[in-house]
């Protein structure tokens, strides 16, 4: 590969990773692969300054933007830090400082970098008016509602407090351990995937259309920066102690150094205390003192030349691998998962590691019997990162690892779909973890919402030989269960109770492979019945707006075999919803058929979702962002300047709320 060749592969894989990463909360790679990735292609830009682009990741910062809120232009640029994971990167840092500064004395100020999400509040004569995400540096999400439930952040300052008009302060908002932990065990009970980590849990937190959530979830948020017009000190130390005596939570770990060896203190120090913090921390943050000093050194299109981020190496470990084992999930998806000694790593014991998938397992060259090491991705998900080079040495190395061709519960050869990174189990009716998840997925509260069973009951069901699937489950009595009366009808009457569940639920719930919610609610609309969409073609299937050759092939095939359609029939006996009902069948139209429409702003009448769930109704498509290809936008209130801008620019008309129930109801 050229140099023109592997500028464009870091482009493309950058563009991605920045989009997982702020956008979808759901990173596939570590900083420090993300940060090397991106000094390869600054150095690569360099050589080769005729192939400058001037929509390359090093010219931009990564964005978290969505598209539930009002977008707001920051009257100050919210840059992204230069990162660093050694001292001579530092000492480069803070000789270049001296250098630019022409020998001036200058102090540094050492913070702790706290691993959440970037916000920007504004003031006003002492009154909270605006909360803004950092979004791509010029823009973000209006998040005023959500963050006034953050109990930290003032809403309004002291009378008597002596600070500038206006004034706009920086910071991170952050979900502490506690509350973290707490938040996993309720999703846990409720059967919702896990966050991965506190980052992930405060970003998706913070972007929740209710703020009721938000209040809920123990948020908290500490305040790094000042801007004003009117600034109080000359200094961001001491501005920060200003900022602290107004109301402001203030880390107490900020140090003023004064020299190179003061900083390597304080970062000696916190790579081993950061452990004992209630919060999560990936780093120090260092930033020349002196405002004048600051405008003096400047900035770059990415990031400010008087301040750098030092990232901690993630903390690694060394164990013995003893066996790798494969479970199989709901879907058939098999997934390798190592078994270790015990290890401590990162305050906690670990045995065990997620290998992900087969591309993982066969990089990794794992033996039994390998000195592996271990880290913990983003401080929580362990992961075997390689192998001891005293095993890679070893000529008498225990047996290799090879992910199975067959299921390790059934016995059935595996199948691997095109685009796909799992490989599968394909026996749906005969494999036991895939039929026990296939139940658990049937009872869930987003399908059928059979709150009174779980996994453990559901287990035990099953090995009593009352259920072969969940269509069993509809004739269940009193006398089958036994036990306690009282939970017997409780879960008896929820079972009946399901029976009212909408078809685009029901359709969800029977577990087609890749046919998730909003394939289901899709299908649902566009087929009507079961028995329609049973007897569609993968042709029939294709014409279907959002659905794809995998879905249209999977759907197929479901409906091809026979258990599966001996096991819908069995449940369209017990009186499950087989068809959209009447009422919504005579609220459909096509008067919006063939046209992409955006939502944005805040609605009196009904709200995005509802809005969402009328426009697919009357045929329409909703679209998240505006193109050329854009019908119009369904705006609301507040709706954001920029998305304003872009529809005049691009000739996209733009709809009222009372225009668009006209056009709807013909």
């Amino acid at each position: 590969m050229n140099d023109t060749e592997r500028i464009a592969h870091l482009r493309t894989l950058l563009h991605r990773l920045n989009h997982e990463y702020y956008v979808m909360n759901a990173p596939t790679a570590s900083d420090r692969e993300f940060d090397e990735m991106m000094h390869e292609l600054q150095h690569l830009e360099q050589l080769h300054p005729e192939l400058y682009d001037p929509n390359s990741p090093t010219q931009r910062v990564g964005s978290d933007l969505s598209n539930e809120f009002a977008t707001v232009v920051h009257k100050r640029p919210m840059l992204s830090l230069s990162n660093t994971y050694n001292r001579q990167e530092v000492a480069d840092f803070y000789q270049r400082v001296g250098e630019s500064l022409h020998g001036q004395p200058f102090d540094v100020c050492c913070e702790l970098k706290f691993d959440g999400l970037s916000i920007s509040l504004h003031y006003e004569r002492k009154r909270l008016v605006r909360a803004v995400t950092r979004g791509d540096g010029e823009k973000g999400d209006d998040v005023t509602a959500n963050v006034r439930t953050i109990r930290s952040i003032p809403l309004e300052l002291p009378a008597g407090t002596d600070c500038p008009d206006a004034f706009e302060i920086r910071g991170e908002v952050l979900m502490p351990w506690a509350s973290f932990d707490r938040l996993n065990r309720q999703r846990e009970e409720a059967e919702e995937p896990l966050f991965a980590n506190p980052r992930n849990a405060a970003s998706g937190t913070l972007k929740s259309k209710d703020s009721r959530v938000v209040a809920g979830r123990g948020l908290d948020a500490y305040l790094y920066y000042l801007l004003s017009d009117q600034m109080p000190a000359e200094g961001h130390y001491q501005s920060l102690q200003m900022v602290r005596s107004w109301g402001f939570q203030v880390s107490e770990h900020i140090k003023l150094a004064h020299s190179l060896q003061e900083i390597y203190d304080y970062i000696d120090y916190w790579d081993n205390e950061r452990h004992h913090l209630p919060i999560a921390t990936d780093g120090i943050v260092l930033k020349v003192n002196s405002f004048a000093q600051q405008r003096s050194l400047g900035i770059t299109a990415k990031s400010p030349r008087w301040a750098i981020a030092y990232k901690f190496q993630a903390e690694q470990a060394q164990t013995t691998l003893r066996q790798v084992v494969y479970q199989v999930g709901r879907t058939g998806a098999v997934t390798p998962v190592a078994n270790m000694d015990p290890v401590l790593l990162a305050g906690t014991t670990v045995r065990r590691a997620t290998l992900h998938n087969a591309d993982v397992l066969e990089s990794l060259q794992l033996h039994v019997g390998d000195q592996v090491l271990v880290e913990k991705g983003g401080e929580i998900i362990p992961k075997i990162v390689g192998v001891a080079q005293e095993s890679l040495d070893n000529p008498h190395r225990g047996q290799p690892i090879h992910f199975p061709t067959h299921c390790p519960a059934c016995g059935r050869e595996l199948v691997h779909y095109e685009g796909e990174a799992a490989h599968y189990c394909p026996n749906e009716t005969g494999c036991v973890p895939l039929i026990l998840g296939r139940i658990e997925h049937f009872i869930s509260r987003k399908a059928m919402n059979i709150n009174s069973l779980g996994p453990e009951t559901v287990d035990e069901y099953y090995r009593r030989g009352m259920i072969r699937d969940a269509a069993d489950l509809y004739l269940l009595t009193e006398q089958q269960l036994g036990g306690d009366q009282k939970m017997v009808r409780k879960i008896l009457k929820s079972v009946d109770e399901s029976r009212k569940v909408p078809f685009e639920r029901v359709l969800f719930a029977i577990g087609i492979r890749f046919v998730g919610e909003i394939a289901a609610k899709t299908l649902a609309r566009h087929f009507g019945s079961m028995e329609a969409l049973a007897a569609a073609s993968v042709d029939d299937l294709l014409q279907v707006s959002g659905i794809g050759m995998v879905i249209a092939e999977s759907v197929r095939a479901y409906f091809q075999n026979p258990s599966n359609r001996d096991f819908v029939s069995r449940l369209a006996s017990c009186g499950l919803q087989m068809q959209l009902s009447e009422a919504h069948r005579q609220a459909q139209s096509d008067r919006l058929a063939g046209k992409s429409i955006v939502i944005s702003g805040v609605f009196a009448h009904h709200s995005r979702d509802e809005y969402k769930a009328l426009i697919e109704q009357h045929g329409g498509r909703n679209v998240g962002s505006i193109s050329a290809k854009t019908s119009f936008i369904l705006a609301g209130d507040n709706m954001g300047p920029a998305k304003l801008e872009k529809a005049r620019k691009l000739g996209i008309p733009v709809m009222g709320e009372e225009e668009f129930l006209a056009l709807i109801q013909g």
